[in-house]
């Protein structure tokens, strides 16, 4: 059997300071103003579509909506919507130095916009749009629904708008319809994420008329009815949707936005224990076994039976995140206190995480330095375990004999969370911290987030866009982002989070400003990282085309069974 063992190396920091803070269009002339309508080839050189059928687990959870927009989609659910809509654009891919195959965020490529023209000024873009493109139910796609899904986008509140803030996409005046295939967008302000934050998963496109029937004064985005339901014009369309149960995806043969699809149908199964997946992909029931545990990277890397690749997660920790608020919930929160998160920190057996419950498989985040002299991100943190030294900031605290807390993790996450959570219940034991263990069901988790309600939860969050600033604009912004598992709120940090959004990399001022911020971060530690993870897939040795993205999720549009 052939055997492939990858491990793709982080594509870093430093790919985008090639560019002076700018993107490549992929045209014939690389311009970067406009695009070509030419779309990128398969990862098998755009051989022919197949009747072939892909039967995929994945750890993480189960896709628990249809809809991206809604409040509590968990992640695995942007897999499904990546496939099912389209975006204006997505991002170029890359082969790195060992073969393997990567997305690249410093090119866009044409998928529904089969071109764009940036303005003289800079200040807008306008899109010419795929005239032959349809909807899935075969209405043509129209600059309309276009205006319609990005006003949604900025307008129905929570982490969809908190994501088009983050590129300067604000407000629907900003969207304009010029005629039924042209659409262009207004800039706010010159911003080096906008063009890029078009291409993230949030950005569909969804046909607005086949939602319209749907809208209410209670539910002005038809949000109730696009959870259960198709209404996009992507490779994919749904064939059967039996929530927390199976998926079936089905080719949509009229797709126009890249190349078709080798794999017709797509089978997503619920299955949530580990060592059941295992099974199922060891007896060769199911082709695909996606978020692979690291044990299970390890032990089935070893068998020589499995394609296993293992991809660094780029702009991603997971971390320990303590509320910072002095007060939650009523009652007084000692992780308000500083000294007690420094303590904490301390405490942490980092090693003992990093053998036991990751079995290696992860780029170790702490051991560091206190002052940065990169702006490299991810990069360690200057904590180490040291209970002489957690001790002593323990008694300089409000809380010098300790106190009783609780410790949240995802159950999706559970084969790395859970015995990480039992090492730290332990670690803080001997500090006289009592720690509770509270299992969260993966569909729930991103309400937690969302309700910052825990004192402590184990955070696994990657920015989307490879920039130190963007993923602290989430983490550790005062604005209070989803992903700000801390509740973190300081205005000197935000002073100087902004300022880097403000500016290029390679400047100086970017460059003060996101050593500024990470030195802070270090000091007041809402978040004690652990480690940067590694993605870990595998599949038959019979599925090929496999390619990494930022969203962590699944490409079915790029992979072939042979």
């Amino acid at each position: 059997m052939r055997r492939r063992r990858l491990i793709q190396t982080s594509m870093g920091f430093a790919a985008g300071l090639t560019l002076a803070g700018g993107l490549k269009a992929c045209s014939s002339d690389d311009s970067a103003s406009t695009s070509s309508s030419a779309p990128a080839e398969t990862a098998e050189g755009g051989a022919e579509s197949s009747d072939a059928t892909l039967t995929v687990v994945q750890g993480g959870g189960f896709p628990n909506s249809l809809d991206l927009h809604r409040v509590g989609t968990n992640r695995p659910a942007y897999g499904v919507s990546w496939v099912m809509y389209d975006r204006l654009m997505t991002f170029g891919k890359k082969t790195l130095d060992d073969g393997s195959i990567s997305y690249d965020y410093t090119v866009l490529e044409p998928e529904l916009a089969e071109s764009w023209e940036m303005a003289e000024d800079g200040m807008s873009v306008t899109f010419a749009l795929r005239p032959d493109a349809t909807f899935h139910d075969g209405t043509p796609v129209t600059a309309s629904d276009v205006k319609w899904s990005f006003d949604r986008a900025v307008s129905i509140g929570g982490f969809p708008s908190f994501q088009m803030k983050a590129g300067a996409l604000e407000n629907p005046d900003q969207f304009e319809v010029v005629d039924d295939q042209t659409f262009k967008v207004n800039f706010l302000r010159p911003d080096k994420l906008t063009m890029m934050d078009m291409a993230v998963p949030i950005p569909v496109i969804i046909n607005a008329k086949l939602v319209e029937p749907h809208l209410t004064e209670e539910d002005p985005w038809g949000a109730e009815w696009l959870n259960s339901n198709d209404a996009g014009s992507g490779a994919y369309t749904i064939k059967e949707y039996q929530p927390n149960e199976r998926i079936v995806l089905e080719r949509f043969e009229d797709w126009k936005s890249g190349p078709l699809p080798q794999i017709k149908e797509v089978i997503l199964l619920n299955v949530p224990e580990p060592g059941n997946r295992r099974a199922l992909l060891e007896r060769g029931d199911i082709d695909v076994n996606f978020t692979v545990s690291e044990k299970d990277q390890t032990e089935l890397d070893a068998t020589g039976n499995f394609t296993v690749i293992s991809t660094p997660i780029e702009n991603c920790l997971y971390s320990v995140d303590m509320h910072a608020n002095p007060q939650l919930g009523g009652e007084d929160n000692p992780f308000g206190d500083v000294k007690v998160r420094q303590a904490v920190s301390y405490a942490i057996p980092y090693d003992a995480i990093m053998d036991t419950a990751l079995y290696g498989q992860a780029v170790p985040m702490y051991g560091g330095k206190a002052q940065p002299d990169t702006v490299a991100w991810p990069q360690p943190s200057p904590y180490t375990t040291d209970m002489e030294q957690a001790k002593a900031l323990l008694a300089e605290s409000g809380y010098p004999d300790g106190f009783e807390t609780t410790l949240a993790f995802d159950t999706g996450t559970q084969e790395w969370a859970e015995p990480t959570v039992i090492l730290i219940q332990e670690a803080l034991a001997e500090l006289g911290i009592t720690v509770n263990i509270e299992k969260v069901p993966s569909a729930n988790f991103r309400s937690v987030l969302v309700e910052k309600s825990r004192p402590m939860i184990i955070n696994n969050f990657g920015g989307w866009l490879n920039y130190p600033d963007y993923f602290f604009f989430y983490a550790y912004h005062g604005q209070d982002a989803t992903f700000n598992g801390s509740s973190y709120k300081n205005p000197e940090m935000d002073t100087k989070i902004e300022a880097a959004l403000a500016s290029e990399p390679g400047n100086p001022e970017y460059e003060e400003n996101v050593k500024g911020f990470i030195e802070m971060a270090w000091q007041e530690v809402p978040r004690a990282p652990l480690v940067q993870p590694q993605l870990g897939v595998a599949m038959q040795p019979n599925v090929s085309g496999y390619q990494y993205w930022f969203h962590r999720q699944l490409d079915f549009r790029q992979l072939a069974k042979a």
